[in-house]
Order: structure tokens, then sequence, then C-alpha cells
């Protein structure tokens, strides 16, 4: 059969329902969002002397629902267009609508009597062939579609996404008894290719994968805490970006997930599996219990493991701009005390270990010198790490009959960098079993079977592929469905090219990809000479170019400390010799003999940004946040940048004014240092290009999708373009409409001196210069306009104490 999703029906417009409507609005398609319809009017019901018959009334629940999410922050939605897509309803009116849906989507209360009423009023709408399927995050699947219809079992499974859906990549997909191959192989494409997820095929246990390991890592480290003597802002100091995990580390990740749902798994999973070993570490420690009782959930309710107090401060004349001091609140995140159960101001945890291996860019190497720490955040790391490695390796088979389900259920789901598997391999398995039997810490049979049958770690790379030990066979496998992605960091034996920063990887099918490796991937001279390097390689012997990174992000922009150096040192023609490089190299792309894509993902700004504006192609992640910031630091942008913002307006049709009213919104996106949310939002700001720009939504394929972009290029005789001596810019006209705006921005007190001064060179820059008419320049014309203006800025104090404000503390001075 071949299946097309169109419209899809979700029933339950909670926290979850509504995310995982707006996710599929995001992606296109239409949704049908339902609930139940409220049995007794509010407050501003009354006062508008309406009934519950009112339609209003009766699709209150969801509306608020929906509306709540589009408010949400962050974003539950990639541009605001996506509301259009939703139809609201309720269940008792409009559920007779389904019939027109190509899958039904339940989110409704986890209570397995509440799901299956839903689901007998459901089939009574549902046409013959509809996908229908569950949210639940541990209902055991198989006892759901009891007393359906054959053809509505057939077509029942779970689908279970991770909240926020946007933002967590996981969707796991649990087969029911009676459900048809083909659907459960229709849902994983769909869910990989389309919704952007990591598809993860589960068993029906209680919790399936990520829940059943993910929550035993926060019993775990409750567990170590308390044996060590931590507190809680210890542990979110050790368990954040430093180990791979999120921002958000273990307690503030309780406080967003939510500690009732977190104990909700923890309290079931102890009596659904008796024979667990470690069954008792799911018993819950005094304070969680305390904090259940006060309703401390979290986010939800104000306050859980933190909570923001506001506390008045008193803003001196300086700050304000006038003569007076005047107190303001001012909010604070405080930490609950888990010996007294009240809350504090936060407290600064120190420890030796991190200091030594927080420089560490790599996180394997990071990693590794953590376990390796003497102190007490040295016996953290290897205590919770026996501990989850025992615990993973001994659900295998029983939630998984592979490894790498495990680990790509954590790392989609709950935000690790790397599995746990893959963290046994970076530390060194035979290494950590020692350890682990020296802690009396008992792992799985099969892995000290594995290590003495002479296979030292559960993933190795061959042929360019990732493969797994399997249990079963006693071997090295494929990891099946891979072949869609290509993915850099399995690639090490298929490098033609390298300097320290920069690795330049052929991908098969005659097209080669640059990648590097710096801090937060940031470009300075290194970077530069291999994007230089690639395209002369690639125009010698390949049919093109894709330019792509691992780690969470493409780049971070330019080398904001040699920019510094060079400007503090009054090194003025070292400066003006790397701008000039950074010109040449997007110059380069743009104007090389081979297609180029770029395939950004993660933070894209500055040059990182740069270089988007100038291949012939983007093939953007759905998550990639990309814009110009320079101006945040008191620049503007210089590596091409600006002479692009120029040379797109300039191409703009002329209709009714229509070109000066467009570089006006590009003026005020770099002026303002915009960034976009997502990649669909980098349309609407005009970064990307409708037509020549796509969205890959699973960030895995994305480079797999540049790929094929590159070669359709080649296959329709790719020619190499030109460089543009027809460029129309508007001069002193166009220049005078923007500074009238910058005026009436710095009178409302909108922007600063500064801040004025620089959005002035940016006009002078975009318009330019100083022409008395709108006329038509070169490309390198407004190149060398763009460098100069940049290396006046260089010489300024206030730029100076902007950059080294983001060297010392990662944020501009608002001078």
């Amino acid at each position: 059969m071949n299946r097309a999703i169109r419209r899809v029906a979700v029933v339950g417009s909670g926290v979850m329902g509504s995310r995982i409507a707006a996710h599929f609005a995001g992606i296109g398609v239409q949704v049908l969002l339902l609930d139940i319809v409220p049995n007794e009017l509010n407050d501003a019901e009354k006062a508008k002397s309406l009934t519950l018959e009112n339609k209003q009334v009766r699709n209150r629940i969801v509306n608020d629902a929906l509306q709540a999410t589009l408010k949400g922050k962050p974003s539950a939605v990639y541009s605001k267009a996506v509301a259009s897509k939703i139809q609201t309803g309720n269940i008792e009116d409009d559920l007779p609508k389904i019939a027109e849906c190509d899958w039904v989507i339940e989110v409704v209360i986890e209570r397995l009597d509440i799901k299956q009423k839903i689901f007998e009023r459901i089939e009574q709408y549902r046409k013959p062939g509809t996908l229908i399927t569950s949210n639940t995050s541990g209902i055991p699947i198989r006892m759901m579609a009891e007393g359906r219809s054959e053809d509505f079992r057939k077509h029942f499974c779970g689908t279970h996404f991770f909240n926020p859906p946007r933002y967590l990549r996981l969707l796991e997909i649990i087969p029911a008894p009676d459900t048809k191959p083909e659907v459960i192989s229709f849902l994983m494409d769909y869910g990989s290719r389309f919704l952007g997820k990591t598809t993860v095929l589960c068993k029906d246990t209680p919790a399936f994968i990520a829940n059943r390991v993910g929550v035993f890592g926060f019993m775990a480290v409750f567990k170590v805490m308390h044996q060590l003597g931590l507190n809680i802002d210890d542990v979110d100091t050790l368990t954040g970006p430093v180990m791979g995990r999120p921002k958000s580390a273990t307690f503030r990740t309780g406080d967003v997930v939510g500690l009732d749902t977190l104990v909700h798994v923890a309290k079931a999973l102890p009596q659904n599996v008796p024979n667990d070993e470690m069954k008792e570490l799911f018993n819950l420690p005094p304070f969680i219990e305390k904090m259940i009782e006060n309703k401390w959930f979290g986010d939800k309710t104000g306050q859980g493991f933190y909570k923001k107090v506001k506390a008045p401060f008193t803003a001196s004349p300086e700050a304000r701009g006038d003569e007076k001091q005047v107190v303001m609140p001012k909010s604070e995140i405080f930490t609950l005390n888990l010996e007294t159960m009240e809350y504090g101001p936060k407290q600064k945890s120190k420890f030796a270990t991190l200091e030594t291996a927080k420089p560490i860019e790599e996180l394997p190497a990071r990693l590794k010198a953590l376990y390796a720490g003497q102190d007490k955040a040295g016996e953290f790391y290897r205590l919770f790490h026996h501990l989850i490695f025992a615990y993973a390796s001994n659900r295998v088979p029983e939630i998984a009959d592979e490894v790498y389900k495990i680990d790509d259920a954590l790392k989609a789901g709950f935000g690790w960098e790397l599995g746990a598997f893959e963290s046994w391999d970076v530390l060194g398995v035979e290494k950590v079993l020692e350890h682990m039997k020296a802690g009396n810490v008992k792992p799985a049979a099969w892995v000290e079977e594995m290590v003495a049958k002479g296979n030292k770690t559960f993933y190795k790379n061959e042929d360019g592929k990732k493969k797994y030990y399997d249990i079963h066979t006693q071997s090295y496998e494929a990891i099946p469905g891979t072949d869609t992605f290509i993915l850099l960091e399995n690639l090490s034996d298929k490098v033609v090219w390298s300097n320290s920063a920069c690795k330049l990887v052929d991908i098969g099918d005659d097209v080669v990809a640059l990648q590097w490796s710096t801090k937060m991937n940031s470009i300075g001279g290194e970077v530069l000479a291999g994007v230089n390097k690639a395209v002369a390689i690639a125009e010698e012997k390949y049919k093109g170019l894709v330019i792509a990174n691992s780690g969470p992000n493409f780049s971070a922009g330019a080398n904001v400390g040699l920019i510094f150096m060079f400007a503090a040192e009054q090194e003025y023609d070292e400066l003006d010799m790397a701008i000039r490089q950074f010109q040449n190299s997007t110059m380069r792309l743009r104007y090389s003999s081979v297609p180029v894509v770029v395939a950004p993902h993660g933070l894209t700004l500055g040059g990182g940004c740069e270089m988007c504006l100038h291949a012939d192609a983007v093939q953007a992640a759905a998550e990639s946040y990309i814009g110009l910031v320079e101006l945040g630091v008191g620049l503007i942008p210089g590596g091409g940048g600006t002479k692009e913002m120029a040379v797109r307006a300039g191409d703009r049709i002329i209709k009714e004014d229509i070109e000066v009213n467009y570089l006006q919104q590009l003026f005020i996106n770099v002026g303002t240092a915009k960034v976009s949310t997502s990649a669909h939002e980098a349309f609407d700001n005009f970064v990307l290009r409708k037509g020549t720009d796509s969205i890959s939504m699973n960030q895995d394929r994305r480079i797999a999708d540049a790929k094929r972009k590159v070669l359709a290029m080649y296959e329709l005789g790719y020619t190499q373009p030109s460089m543009r001596a027809d460029i129309k810019v508007q001069g002193r006209g166009g220049m005078g409409g923007l500074l009238s705006g910058l005026h009436a921005m710095r009178l409302g007190n909108y922007i600063s001196d500064y801040d004025q001064f620089l959005a002035q060179k940016l006009a002078y820059v975009i318009c330019g210069g100083d022409l008395s008419a709108a006329t038509t320049v070169t490309e390198q014309y407004l190149l060398d306009l763009e460098r100069e203006t940049f290396l006046s800025l260089c010489g300024q104090k206030k730029t100076l104490e902007r950059l080294q404000s983001i060297l010392q503390t990662g944020k501009p001075l608002r001078n």
C-alpha cells in the first residue's frame, strides 16, 4: 500500500498532545486536535453570559492548550505559520472528522480504562486502514486494543514521543501482538524521514527502553549523591555538558519533565519487573516522597528542585540613564536543600577533576579524564558509570536484543551525546570491568563472554559503517537503516586530506565532505585553509563538495579571540590579512568550478552563516539557529556577509518599492543580530532561499541529502559562475531611510549610542557607501567597503570591551 500522511488527528490536547500536533503541523501536515468538553463555565464565560452549548466554551480546553503551546518557550513550533494548519475541536462534536484522517494518535490520560473507552469511540468513525497509535510512557500496548476489530488491531501500535517533541528526537515504536509488519516498517521510516526522529523499535516491556534505563539513571544519581554527600548544585555541575549531557543536567531536567512523571515510572517499575536485579534502587528517597507530598513537581507547579525567587535590587542612575535610584524586582534561582527541605541561593561547586577536564574539547578524551579523577568528582563518575553500565547490559535482551537500541534511545530521549555502551567503549571495556568487579557491581554475563572471545568493544567501524556486537551471533553486525545516513565520525578510514583542525572525507560517489573540530567549531586560519584546500581538491578530483560538522553545532562563528588579539595589539596589517582570507574563502565557495552545499545544524552564527550565504545551496537541519550576530560584539559581518545582504537586496525584483522595503528588513535582521530559531524561520528572515535551499527534518540525514543535492547539480551540468559587476545599491537615498529609523529608535531609548553608531556603519556598507544615487557596483567593491569598515570598528574602544566580554563571560557588554 502506498500510504501517505496528509491529515493527522491528535486526541488529547494536554502538554504532550498539543506539542505533537504542533510538530506535525510544522512539517506541513494538516492536524485535527481534539479534547473533552468542559463540564462547567469559568468566570470569564459567565461574565459573557455564555452557556455550555457555545462553541467557544465547548472548545475551550483544546484552544487554551494549543495557545499555551504556541506561546511556550522554548518555542514548540518552527514558525508562526504552524497555527494555520491545526484545526481544533472537541470529542463530543468533532470525533466524526477523524474519518478524514490518515493517522489517529491518542494522547489522553495514562489510564488503561480511559484509553480503551476512547478507542471504542474512535472505532465508530475511523476508516479502515487508518493508522491508530497510542502515546503512552508505560501502559502495556498489548492490553489497549483488546475488544477492537481485526482491522483496528492490525493497524494499531504504540508511538511514544518524548517531551518536548520538537527538541527530543526519540520516537519509540512498540508493536502490539496483531500489528502488521508493514505498519511498523512505515512508521519507522516515516518517523525518521519526515518527523526527524530517531525511531527505535521496542519490545512491549514496562517503560519500554529510554524510560527504563533513563529513569534508572536518575535513581543511580540519587544513590551516589547520598553515598558521597553531594548536593543538588554539585550534581548538576557534574552531570551537565561536561559529561556530554544537556545543560539541564539531572535535577533541572527533573523539573522540566515533572517530578510526578518520573515518580510515576519509578514507582511502577519494581512491581512490574519483579526479576530486575536492581529494582530496590527504584525505591524513592525520603526527599522525593516529601516533594510529592508538597506537590513540588517542578516547572508545572512553580517549584521543584529549583525555585525562582523575586528579590528587590537597586538600579543605579548610570544603569537607568536618569537621576534617581529605583528599587526593582529581580529574579534569582534558589536551590532546594535536601537536608532541610528549604530553598537557598545556588552554591558554586568546584572540583579539581572538573578543572582538569573542562579545557578538553573532545568528549571521549574528557570522559576519560573525568573517570580517572582522584577527588570526590572522579569517584562520582566511576560509581555512576558502573551502575548504569551494569544495568544497561542486564537489559539485553530483556528490553532490546541489540545494544545500539539502548544507546539510541538514551541519546535521542534524554539528550546524551554518547550512549551507555558507547561511553563504556570510550573508557575501555576491559579496564572498567576490572573496576566494576572491585566495586562488587555485576554486569551481564554476556559482556564478560564477549571480552573473553577477544571482542574488546561494543562497536567498531568497518568500511565506513558503524557495527555493533550482536549477542546472539557473537559477531559484529551493521546497524540496520544507517545506510541512509552519512555520519562523518564513522568515516575515519576515508580521510583524503587533513590539517590540525580539518578533515576532508570521501563520502562516496565522487563527493567529498569537509569537517572541522575546534572550540564551538569556531573558524580560524586552519579552518579557512581547510576550506580552500577542500575546494581545490574537489575541483581536481571530485564532482562536488559538502561542508558539514559533527557535534552539537555547525559553527559559533569566527575565532573571536584571534580578532581581539590583533585588535588589542593594533596589528592592523595582520587583521586586514585575516579578514581578506575569510572573504576570499567564502568567495572561493561561491565561485568554485564544482557545486558546494553547506549542511548546517545547531548554532550557525557569524562566519558559519556567511558560509551558508555563499554556498550554491544549503541543506539545513530543521534545528539550525542561523544568523549574522557580529553587531552584538561591536562589528559588522566581515566575511562577505554584509556584502551578501547588499547583493540580495539588489537582486530583488523592483515592484512598488519592494526593493527598499526588503533592504530595510535585511538591515534590521543584521542590525539586531537576529538569529533564526529554526531553519524554517531562516527562510522568513531571508537567510535561506526558497527554491534553492532545503531542510532535512532528521539531522542525521542532512549530509546524505546534501550529497544528493551536489550530485543533482553536477548531473544538470554545473558551470562555474562569474563574479558580479551588476549589483544595484541604493546609496544615500537608501541610507537616509535607514538612518532616520535608527534616529527614532535612539530617541525611544531602544538602542544605545554605540548601537546606533554600529548600525550606521552597517547602513553605509549595505547601501554601497557614500554614493549620490542608486547605482551598480562590483562585488569586490562591496567586499573592500565591508573590510575597511570592519577594520575601522576594531579600533574602537567599546568594540574591544565587547570582544573582551565575550571571551571572558560569553556575553557582550551593552554599551
